[in-house]
């Protein structure tokens, strides 16, 4: 690889880095090519970027980035595989998922809306919530005052007594 295809692939890792605010690092080495075609297929089907790529390049990456990567450069020793994804916990899950049948691949770590991760921490991961889910359960609970207090003005009818011994018994 030559100085000027070198300095490409780090212009475009920072570009990926500057724009994925969901970082995990793998080591897939190891895995048989039917192994790493099924985890690739895992990922296609999560909306997970997988890719390969050299730790030096990596390093440089994430040195030129405008990103606090912490600790991450550190995990960049022997064979390192990046996962990108716009879910936060979609990485972890297909790597969860996919460590029942195998014990690769290894998460390094991970980079997720600034907070740094590091070593198999797949239940913390895992668990982390996506956006969409945050705004699911803030709208739920901002919705249940309201419906408790139309439930209550219905079933205590139309009396004031009725309706303060509802609101009461609540």
């Amino acid at each position: 690889m030559t100085r000027e295809e070198k300095a490409n692939v780090i212009q475009d890792l920072t570009a990926t880095l500057g724009t994925s605010s969901t970082i995990y690092l793998a080591d897939i080495s190891g895995l048989n090519a039917s192994d790493t075609s099924n985890l690739r297929r895992a990922c296609f089907k999560a909306n997970v970027s997988l890719s390969v790529v050299k730790n030096t390049l990596l390093s440089k990456a994430m040195e030129a980035s405008d990103k606090d990567f912490g600790e991450l450069p550190e995990l960049l020793k022997g064979n390192t595989s990046i996962m990108i994804s716009e879910v936060a916990n979609a990485p972890a899950k297909v790597i969860q998922t996919f460590r029942k049948k195998s014990d690769k691949p290894i998460l390094k770590g991970a980079y997720i809306e600034e907070a740094i991760y590091i070593g198999d921490r797949f239940d913390e991961l895992s668990n982390i919530k996506s956006k969409e889910e945050m705004i699911g359960e803030v709208i739920g609970l901002l919705q249940s005052p309201a419906k408790n207090v139309v439930s209550a003005l219905k079933s205590g009818g139309s009396t004031i007594a009725g309706l303060i011994k509802t609101l009461s018994e609540r």
